[in-house]
């Protein structure tokens, strides 16, 4: 399709040209009149085959600049950069992290990271043949990673809202501070659906679940595209990781995914056809394999499925080094040139990290790559820069990305987001909320206080009073006077003991509000890979990261003295409450038999601290749900909800039941469901209605949702599937009707032949609060 469309734009440019030589001495590449095929198709027949594979790296960014007091300077790096390798991308320029080792002494402010991004810009249009401006693609799952900018919820927070509108809301904020300091690809959603919490990268996800997390994705998408990345403060957003990452062998990162075709084309490929429907342009590779084929390697998903059969028309990127390990990790190919040229022909256009492509040229000019391949890569990375409007607006203006980027309206936003993902699990004795004229409370803990264990992996470096920690957002609640902190013990380390004086503060105290977990806070004491994944090596001190791109875990269980702690404060008598600050569903069963409240607030991000007092002293009402199950145990993994048919039995030992289910939370107040009833008004539509009532003392919102279940079907179905979901406030005592459609995708199943049908036979429909708590049922005849 491109080969044929530049051929046909090289005829039209031809004739253009010979029409206005006389008139106009620019480069028709040049003049913004011109269609975008046309532009691209003329910039591309000047480009010499160096040029082309220049604009398919992607270099580490963050070494290409220098600053010098306020101003910022290309790096000697990058001038040799671009004149030995003439990138035409960089990725991470803004990132500051102790892996970077850029820190908020030597890290760019947004007003520096402006300037450097107009610097680079400036140096590449103005020092080289054809001054093609540079993409400059920043990690952003859950905000800019970048020094100053607003740091939500992780993408298993966010999911906990259950809110396409909160989200939507987010990705806006992404974009406008990624563009307004001069980046223009972001890096997130990630759509990987989890299924193993022993996996370190849970806390990225939106959980288990293909409509949640396909509907949060369209959500962020449109956040952050605008609709259309010609648009002011749009990023092209790039869709995390293809495919079937979430699920490796032994929870650990990068291990091959054992998953039928038919399991990913129902579970895992729906989220990333919606989100590119939506106007995702980016997709990255994972660096598992799928049956013996490694996913940056493979042709079907990257070419067959992407291309021709979803149109797709954006570019692919693979994960840092991922081409590399092809040759190093997956060894199917024998050399990093051979892995190069197995990728960009499976379809992967752009090589993040930059040092596998580099081997393209020799393989053209040697004859084991057709140049017309890299013409085709060329032209998608091309087009969007033409889209996007590089060539005619390639600069920023520094004074607007201090006003832009973490202003009160995002700080704001981040609190809004991480009020509605705290999931109450645990209310006995409506214990909470908690009265503001208590006399006293004793806050204890290593997630009571630690800024960084509050904001999860790829988060840059925080002033300290950009961060809101529990013992903050309480002491904003209560006099200080009436609260006392002690950290009790560390997330890992057991040297670490204050449980002795964690008990003295409680029995001073009317209740004990204990804040525990895990952490992704990454420090300069980690090991980390040159991908940029943290090591698990021991030292003489153990830092609290144990959760994480690279930390696996073989148990969900509390680590360091935090299991301890908690037995000893219960000791005491005193009423506890127990938040878990988490990167991944941690196990809870004492917590869950022995806690009065017991709250997951996941990695809440900057504001979280001041959401969880929100919600502790009843300022806002909790209604965060699970997007993900939480086990009791690592044998059940994995205890996902909507498991294919027969119903798991129960073991020897316990229930095979999670602990808590998909969907569940709970609420200061009760609502009712009532009144269903279902309209056919298609042959494959069906309108669903039903009421809502509040029958509690609060106001408060609920998430209704709705589950079906094929009782028969050609091929094994799961026991139920969530299908639609609405998130909506009640004032006490207020009831509202709810209306779902249901279409003929969501009757469809994937048959024998691979094909999408839709069967004749009975569907159970299945309106409850969460995936084990269905309130209304009845059932629908297909014909």
């Amino acid at each position: 399709m491109i080969r044929r469309l530049y051929i046909l734009t090289i005829m039209q440019l031809v004739c253009m040209q010979g029409f206005s030589r006389a008139s106009s001495p620019q480069f028709a590449y040049k003049d913004s009149n011109l269609s975008i095929d046309i532009r691209v198709t003329d910039l591309l027949s000047r480009m010499t085959l160096e040029e082309k594979v220049g604009q398919l790296l992607c270099p580490l960014g963050w070494d290409m600049y220098e600053i010098r007091g306020n101003e910022v300077f290309p790096s000697d790096k990058f001038k040799q950069l671009i004149k030995n390798k003439k990138a035409g991308m960089l990725w991470a320029t803004y990132r500051a992290d102790p892996w970077t080792k850029k820190t908020l002494a030597n890290g760019l402010n947004p007003e520096l990271a402006a300037k450097a991004g107009n610097a680079l810009q400036k140096y590449v249009i103005e020092n080289t043949r054809l001054g093609i401006p540079m993409f400059l693609a920043e990690e952003a799952p859950h905000g800019h990673m970048a020094i100053g900018a607003t740091v939500f919820p992780t993408g298993i927070g966010m999911a906990a809202t259950w809110s396409p509108d909160l989200i939507k809301e987010v990705g806006q904020v992404i974009a406008e501070e990624v563009r307004s300091q001069g980046g223009h690809i972001s890096y997130g959603p990630v759509l990987d659906l989890s299924r193993d919490p022993r996996w370190s990268r849970v806390e990225e996800t939106f959980g288990e679940d293909p409509i949640l997390s396909g509907t949060l994705g369209v959500a962020m998408v449109e956040g952050l595209t605008k609709g259309d990345i010609s648009q002011k403060n749009s990023t092209i957003a790039t869709l995390k990781h293809f495919l079937a990452y979430a699920v490796p062998e032994g929870g650990q990162n990068g291990n091959q995914a054992l998953v039928g075709v038919r399991e990913l084309h129902e579970s895992f490929l729906p989220p990333f056809k919606k989100a590119i429907d939506a106007g995702a342009l980016s997709v990255m590779t994972s660096y598992n394999s799928i049956d013996g084929i490694p996913c940056t390697a493979n042709s079907y998903l990257l070419s067959q499925l992407l291309r021709n059969e979803w149109k797709f028309r954006g570019f692919v990127v693979s994960d840092l080094y991922s081409i590399e390990g092809i040759h190093e990790s997956h060894r199917t190919a024998s050399s990093v040139s051979e892995a190069a040229t197995q990728a960009i022909s499976a379809g992967v256009d752009i090589d993040l990290g930059g040092d596998a492509y580099v081997n393209v040229c020799q393989a053209v000019r040697e004859g084991r790559l057709s140049e017309s391949v890299v013409d085709t890569a060329v032209y998608r990375v091309l087009r969007l820069k033409f889209e996007m409007g590089l060539f005619e607006n390639p600069y920023v203006d520094p004074e607007l990305a201090t006003k832009k980027v973490r202003s009160k309206e995002n700080i704001e936003l981040a609190r809004r987001v991480a009020q509605a993902s705290v999931t109450l699990l645990e209310n006995k004795h409506s214990i909470l909320p908690l009265r503001k004229d208590i006399n006293r409370v004793a806050v204890i803990g290593p997630n009571a206080d630690n800024r960084y264990n509050m904001l999860g992996d790829y988060t840059a470096p925080q002033e300290s009073d950009n961060v809101r920690t529990v013992l903050d957002g309480i002491t904003s609640k209560l006099h200080s006077s009436r609260v006392e902190y002690v950290r009790g013990c560390a997330i890992r380390d057991t040297i670490v003991d204050e449980i002795k004086q964690a008990v003295e503060a409680v029995s001073r105290s009317e209740v004990v509000i204990v804040v525990v977990g895990g952490s992704s806070a990454r420090d300069f004491k980690t090991t980390y890979k040159e991908t940029g994944a943290a090591m698990t090596t021991k030292g003489s001190i153990i830092s609290d990261m144990e959760c994480g791109e690279g930390f696996d875990r073989a148990t969900l269980s509390l680590l360091g003295r935090q299991q301890e702690l908690l037995k000893a404060l219960k000791k005491t008598g005193k009423p506890l409450i127990v938040v878990y600050i988490e990167g991944r569903p941690l196990e809870k069963n004492w917590a869950s038999e022995y806690a009065d409240a017991l709250l997951t607030a996941y990695y809440p991000g900057q504001e979280g601290g001041n959401a969880i007092a929100d919600v502790l002293f009843g300022d806002y009402n909790p209604s965060g749900r699970l997007p993900i199950s939480v086990p009791r145990s690592v044998g059940q993994i994995p205890v996902y909800y909507n498991k294919k048919l027969p119903q798991c039995h129960n073991y020897v030992e316990m229930s095979a039941a999670p602990l808590y289910p998909f969907g569940y939370g709970l609420s200061y107040t009760t609502f009712e469901y009532s009144d269903l009833q279902i309209t056919q008004n298609a042959s494959y539509c069906f309108e669903i209605s039903f009421k809502v009532k509040n029958t509690g003392k609060y106001d408060g919102e609920e998430v209704a949702q709705l589950y079906i279940r094929d009782e028969y079907a050609s091929i094994v179905q799961p026991m139920k599937q969530l299908k639609r979901f609405e998130r909506f406030y009640l004032e006490k005592g207020e009831e509202k009707q709810i209306t779902f459609v249901l279409t003929e995708d969501d009757l469809s199943i994937v048959n024998q032949n691979m094909r999408r049908v839709v069967e004749t036979g009975t569907f159970k429909i299945m309106i409850g609060a969460s995936s084990d708590d269905i309130r209304l049922t009845e059932c629908i005849c297909m014909e």
